[in-house]
């Protein structure tokens, strides 16, 4: 049977299950099968009774292993994009609404996560696998199994969840100064400022005056940064592809992502430009998102 793909809860009933002796269960039955060899020869009903004993707790377990995953359910949650070489993790929520304990439910992606499910109980757990690129990446199959109680038997289910994340690229290890003037025509805006008019921040640098320090920001751990002042026409800020420079498209986009996070960090208003897309100045959480998208999808 293949593997179901779906956003919605899977529930493990009878068609979604397999299950199998393990190694150890194997052992088992052959001491078995070897104490009624020696019942047999020697005619020794107490080795009888205890083979017949063994066989039925082996028969027994069978029953609490296919116990321990039926009924679950199983759905994918929400993840949280990651820089590539970073480790994305995948959300799983699981749920027993039977009055029974599930008490060993392994759940394999890339590692292993074993919990304990109370009845009628809920739990989640994240499992990470390693990134190497932007773009979207998809989880392969979620197995979820248990060899409970006695490790006689395995009982499992492989699952095609909705678990996909997106990688953005990873920030230029070099550090560049950002740009500081508009990289086309058609981006160049200019503002007029007067004589008091707030148009900026930047890291501090020794010498600057006390009371330009942004003391807001440094009381929130955020940095140490210089607010700047003016009256005269300034350029907007514009992270624009065509004038990053880079050997490669990866390394272009990784300086990009590099002046991105700089600018956000700065609290800066800045533009956003590639090939075919282009974003207005702008500043906050959700303008670098648009941003960091078009990066890790471009």
């Amino acid at each position: 049977m293949s593997a179901a793909s779906t956003h919605s809860p899977v529930t493990l009933t009878q068609k979604r299950l397999f299950i199998a002796p393990t190694q150890r269960g194997f052992n088992f039955v052959m001491m078995t099968v070897l104490l009624l060899l020696i019942a047999f020869i020697y005619n020794n009903n107490l080795v009888y009774l205890l083979a017949f004993l063994l066989l039925s707790v082996f028969s027994v377990t069978l029953l609490h292993t296919y116990k321990a995953l039926a009924g679950l359910t199983v759905q994918a949650g929400q993840n949280t994009p990651v820089y590539a070489g970073e480790n994305a993790g995948f959300v799983i929520h699981l749920g027993n609404p039977s009055p029974l304990e599930r008490p060993s439910v392994a759940v394999t992606l890339a590692d292993t996560e074993t919990i304990a499910l109370t009845p009628q109980g809920k739990a989640s757990i994240t499992l990470t696998v390693p990134t190497q690129k932007r773009g979207w990446l998809t989880a392969d199959k979620v197995t979820v199994s248990s060899t409970y109680p006695l490790g006689f038997f395995k009982v499992w289910s492989d699952l095609t969840l909705d678990l996909t994340t997106l990688v953005y690229p990873k920030p230029s290890a070099i550090s560049l100064p950002l740009p500081s003037t508009a990289s086309a025509a058609s981006n160049l805006t200019r503002l007029e400022k007067g004589a008091d008019d707030f148009y900026g921040l930047s890291t501090y640098q020794p010498g600057d005056s006390l009371k330009q320090i942004h003391w807001k920001a440094f009381a929130k751990s955020q940095g140490l940064f210089s607010k700047h002042y003016g009256n005269a026409e300034a350029t907007e800020l514009w992270l624009d592809y065509a004038q990053t420079s880079g050997h490669s498209t990866e390394e272009r986009l990784s300086q990009l992502c590099r002046w991105l996070l700089e600018a956000e960090q700065a609290h800066l208003v800045y533009g956003f430009a590639l090939p075919g897309l282009q974003l207005g100045p702008a500043q906050g959480f959700h303008h670098s998102r648009r941003c960091l998208e078009a990066l890790a999808l471009f």
